[in-house]
């Protein structure tokens, strides 16, 4: 397709190339060429398993023909129509995600170019909605990288560009039970208590911030980079309860933990809650184009019926996205991918014990559907993390390369290992993974006192 050698892909991508999330003197890409199902290859035709979905987004798994079959028919039969144009695709696109939306609820549909300007859009809409200025989100919270989406992220990417984010974001502590803020002398406290104690801290800050001031309560459902948090059971009911108590826009973040990653269509499914608001990306299209959405209930879309929302950008509702999403939510119903997650949860959830159990690095596991972690420690005791907030560590170094060096692509944020493969991905494929796993924990584990 490109008059360009493989070996000269990555000295040509360093010159030119300003890489995001980098210092630019350190990046190290990998030159990747190819790639299909659970596996992607390099240009000097080494395979890697894929245990980050790329950018845990490629839900479907790499190069599923259908997804790009439809793509190139939509583009040739239209490859672009104005935001403000009715199209097929677009009428389609809409209607199949009302459909799979939490309990077919949310049935207005906004699209946008990814997850970040989703939340923004979100936040736009609680806000007229409810005539409120004020928002809270989690400290333990990414929501993506624009000046709106990033003030509402809660972990130190935000600190980087402050001041001068989106001004009225509130945060609040996450019901993160292994690192517990409340219960660090009561670990033993029980579950009902536990989800208590944060739905109290949060009705709190409510009433310290005004119930009257606040437009909305932004949350990842199911907490992604920042750690896999699941939710004790009865949390997310509760922030639904108070949101309505309140008059607060409940939002749901599901560009990570939709789209059949937890088991379910979305991770809200799993506590049988509909949220106001729901946000999406990633595994809307699986990556094969980008696009996001907002979906809402029909109240939230009616306060703009006779004023205009003052929002949109070129490339909303793009036709070849948006080919893209219908094709891949076919993909995901015809290959039971919801189902097949739920049914390999138990399986993973085995495989990060098995692993917790052997390497004493291992300080805790978490999962839900095919979305898990391995949180590192140097001291189970004293649950010290293997690196530092906000940091790396050595170890951390050695435990990467050591993946890598094996063909495993796996993602590390700061002492923690997530683990998020495409849904497709086999009970084989996964112990193929978790044996390398196993290796480079012999790394981390060097490291404990």
């Amino acid at each position: 397709m490109f008059d360009l050698p493989d070996d000269e892909i990555l000295p040509l991508s360093k010159e030119h190339v300003f890489w995001t999330w980098s210092a630019q003197a350190k990046v190290a890409p990998i030159p990747i060429k190819s790639a299909k199902g659970v596996f992607f290859w390099d240009t000097s035709g080494k395979r890697y398993l894929d245990f980050n979905s790329m950018t845990m987004c490629v839900n479907i798994g790499h190069g599923d023909e259908r997804v790009i079959e439809a793509m190139v028919a939509q583009a040739r039969e239209l490859p672009y129509a104005a935001p403000g144009m009715a199209t097929k695709v677009r009428a389609v696109a809409s209607q199949l995600v009302a459909q799979v939306s939490p309990g077919g609820k949310l049935t207005k549909v906004l699209f946008t170019l990814g997850g970040a300007d989703a939340n923004e859009n979100a936040i736009k809409l609680a806000r007229g909605y409810t005539g409120r200025f004020k928002v809270l989100s989690r400290y333990r919270s990414y929501h993506g990288a624009s000046a709106g989406a990033m003030a509402l992220t809660g972990d130190p990417r935000r600190v980087a560009w402050e001041p001068g984010l989106m001004p009225g974001v509130v945060h609040f502590l996450d019901p993160y039970r292994y690192r517990s803020t409340f219960h660090r002398t009561t670990p033993d406290i029980s579950e009902a208590e536990f989800c208590q104690d944060y739905l109290n801290h949060l009705e709190e800050i409510i009433r310290f911030e005004g119930p009257e001031t606040i437009a909305a309560i932004l949350i990842e459902s199911v907490t992604g980079t920042n750690g896999i948090i699941v939710p004790p059971e009865g949390y997310l009911q509760g922030v639904r309860k108070l949101c309505d108590r309140y008059g607060i826009v409940m939002v749901t973040d599901e560009v990570m933990s939709g789209f059949g990653r937890t088991g379910k269509w979305f991770a809200v499914d799993n506590w049988g809650v509909i949220p106001d608001i729901m946000t999406m990306a990633k595994g809307l299209t699986s990556a094969y184009a980008p696009l996001g959405a907002v979906a809402m209930k029909p109240e939230i879309a009616a306060a703009f019926d006779q004023r205009t929302f003052e929002s949109g950008l070129t490339y909303t509702s793009h036709p070849v996205s948006l080919a893209a999403a219908v094709a891949n939510i076919n993909v995901m119903r015809a290959d039971k991918l919801v189902e097949h997650a739920a049914e390999l949860g138990p399986v993973l959830n085995r495989l990060l014990k098995d692993l917790g159990e052997t390497h004493p690095s291992v300080g805790d596991v978490r999962s839900i559907g095919l979305f898990g972690i391995l949180e590192l420690v140097k001291d189970r005791k004293t649950k010290e993390p293997l690196a530092p907030w906000n940091g790396s560590s050595p170890e951390m170094a050695a435990f990467r390369k050591t993946c890598l060096e094996h063909g495993l692509y796996v993602y590390t944020h700061w002492h923690t290992v997530l683990i998020i493969p495409p849904l497709p991905i086999t009970t084989e494929q996964l112990q193929e993974g978790f044996a390398v796993l196993d290796q480079a924990l012999e790394e981390t584990d060097k490291a404990v006192k």
